[in-house]
């Protein structure tokens, strides 16, 4: 019964015995539970018949056997290495693929892990592995019949799939480490070429995976584990890793698909980066995507999948209002062509395909208001989702204002720092700064601390895309409001109200260049900064703002309150126009071409 399933389903009539040092391991009986040449066992585990080799990887060989208990084709993966680490890192891959259930993951059952003891020609244990089988072609394998890139429509149908595949590793603290063309596979028995829908992607090869946690990201004894043209650099020099690490993988992998070229061919050899955008062409946004997940720093790389996604959700978006209008067109296109040709013809000819008409208008006129309602659904979802983000953002930068103005005032009123500070300010500076200046040069430290709480706030949000670099946005900050105040300085003994936008428009212009955003550094920070600016001369205009919170004759709780106030809105304020910056203004930027 088992010879004829094997049969049927595979077309196999003879077994393949998995010694390395049998002299004759092919073919065996089927039927024998033995090898005639060595003796060695034929049927695994009293279920796994192997039936014929697939090859070598890494550390393995690779053979099909056939799983006599579901009567299916599987994958046996053997030890051949005897190193302790090679052993390791075979457990490890076992252990991974057991815990994980996801389609785009090989599955392995409870008992696919057993060791085979072996006697000739010498005592020998084998370490097996079987998992599932994945009937298809490789992305590496579909490339070849794409010399010269494959569709965009396929690259993002695959790039959305693999990184709903990485949010379930990286949710499991499960990082790759391997991800290329050839360790990704379709599962379909026939590649359908052209077609963007229906081919489930999956992630094979977990035998470089390496389990991370938030406080350590390079466990004790790493091995060092990479593949040329794809690994970060970070994993070249056995550094730490990270999701990024997957992301970099990843995003070179989708250039390769697009531009039928290996990434190295593509490197800049002076800065590594690669230079591809000219060789194809691709949607602003998905280009966008991929430049910043193969950045060499990974701090400039997306941090999560979910950045990753939202973004995909966006160009989604955008691609089905773009279709749902075409076929409109060519809907109503094709329907006047019928009926023109029908009248022409016959009355009762016109009449029937006007009802034939009238019935695939229905039918349209259906479709198009489930991908209207989809459409509507999830521009709810992502508006709902930004004005979540950007009420986060305010909240953090606008506390870090806060914190960070009643930190410099202690220093500024409560210590000696703020005189000895005072003292040392006029002495440099007593040429430059006017002698009837409103202000004291002890101010100068809460001006800096409100600056440096400000940066830290908005950093910490993270919600922009931009790269936590808490150190660069610190300083420009600190240099940008300590500015700030010599421009209070000088402008105050002429007009009060002019000197307070000054100050904003100053501050906030440098602050926001060191925030760390991925691209549009200049736009970001001419918005944010006129648009804040703006907001209090308004204020001012309307006597809503008092104008002599920095008088150092008032130095009161009531002005320290005031003082705490002004920094904490200038916060909040500047949350809010990066925010429209982000949503608004810079995805115009990029459909107009100005990456």
């Amino acid at each position: 019964m088992c010879v004829r399933a094997v049969v049927s389903h595979g077309n196999k009539s003879a077994i393949h015995c998995i010694n390395p040092d049998c002299k004759r391991p092919f073919p065996q009986p089927w039927g024998n539970r033995f090898c005639n040449s060595c003796g060695a066992p034929l049927q695994l585990n009293d279920r796994y018949v192997p039936l014929q080799t697939l090859g070598s990887g890494g550390f393995a060989q690779i053979y099909t056997v056939w799983d006599l208990q579901t009567q299916t084709e599987k994958v046996l993966k053997i030890l051949v290495e005897t190193s302790v680490k090679a052993l390791e890192l075979f457990e490890q891959e076992a252990a991974v693929l057991r815990h994980l259930r996801h389609p785009g993951v090989p599955k392995v059952e409870s008992d696919g892990l057993f060791k085979l003891e072996l006697c000739h020609p010498q005592p020998r244990q084998l370490h097996c592995l079987v998992m599932e089988k994945i009937d298809g072609m490789t992305l590496e394998e579909i490339q070849k019949k794409y010399p010269q890139g494959c569709p965009q429509g396929l690259v993002l149908n695959w790039l959305i799939q693999s990184v709903e595949i990485l949010k379930h590793l990286h949710e499991c603290k499960i990082i790759h480490r391997d991800i290329k063309p050839s360790n990704m596979m379709l599962r379909t028995a026939a590649f359908s070429r052209g077609a963007a829908q229906g081919d489930q992607l999956v992630l094979i090869d977990f035998g470089g995976v390496k389990q991370f946690n938030s406080n350590m990201r390079r466990p004790p004894n790493s091995t060092r584990l990479f593949s040329s043209g794809y690994s970060p650099p970070e994993q070249l020099i056995g550094g730490n890793v990270s999701p990024a690490t997957d992301f970099y993988a990843l995003g070179r992998t989708m250039v390769e698909l697009l531009t039928g070229k290996n990434p190295a061919d593509l490197e800049d050899s002076a800065t590594g980066e690669l230079q591809w955008r000219h060789l194809v062409t691709v949607k602003p946004q998905l280009g966008d995507l991929l430049d910043e997940m193969i950045k060499p720093d990974a701090r400039s790389r997306p941090a999560t999948t979910a950045m990753i996604q939202r973004r995909l959700t966006q160009m989604s978006q955008i691609s089905v209002a773009n279709g749902s209008i075409s076929q409109l067109q060519q809907s109503i296109s094709n329907v006047t062509q019928q009926i023109t040709t029908a009248v022409k013809v016959s009355p009762p000819l016109f009449f029937s395909q006007v009802s034939a008409g009238v019935i695939q208008a229905a039918r349209f006129v259906t479709q198009m208001v489930s991908t209207a309602i989809l459409f509507v659904l999830q521009t709810v979802t992502t508006t709902v989702l930004a004005c979540l983000s950007t009420i986060w953002a305010m909240l953090l930068t606008g506390s870090g204002a806060a914190l960070g103005t009643m930190i410099g005032a202690l220093l500024t009123y409560q210590t000696g720092w703020g005189e000895e500070f005072a003292t040392l300010v006029s002495n440099q500076l007593m040429l430059v700064l006017p002698n009837n200046s409103p202000l004291t040069a002890s101010d100068i430290l809460l001006f800096a601390s409100a600056g440096l709480g400000t940066a830290c706030g908005f950093t910490t949000s993270g919600v922009f895309n931009q790269q936590r670099r808490y150190a660069i946005a610190s300083i420009t900050s600190i240099i940008g409001y300590c500015l700030s105040w010599f421009v209070l300085q000088g402008i105050a003994t002429r007009s009060l109200p002019e000197a307070i936008t000054g100050l904003i428009l100053v501050a906030v212009t440098f602050l926001t260049l060191g925030l760390g955003f991925r691209s549009h550094h200049i736009v970001y920070s001419i918005i944010t900064a006129f648009g804040t600016a703006l907001s209090f001369a308004f204020l001012i205009n309307l006597n809503l703002f008092p104008i002599d919170i920095f008088d150092p004759q008032t130095v009161t709780v009531s002005n320290l309150v005031l003082k705490t106030f002004f920094f904490t809105f200038v916060g909040v304020l500047i949350s809010f126009f990066v925010a429209i910056s982000h949503y608004t203004i810079i995805p115009w930027l990029r459909l107009l071409g100005w990456k």
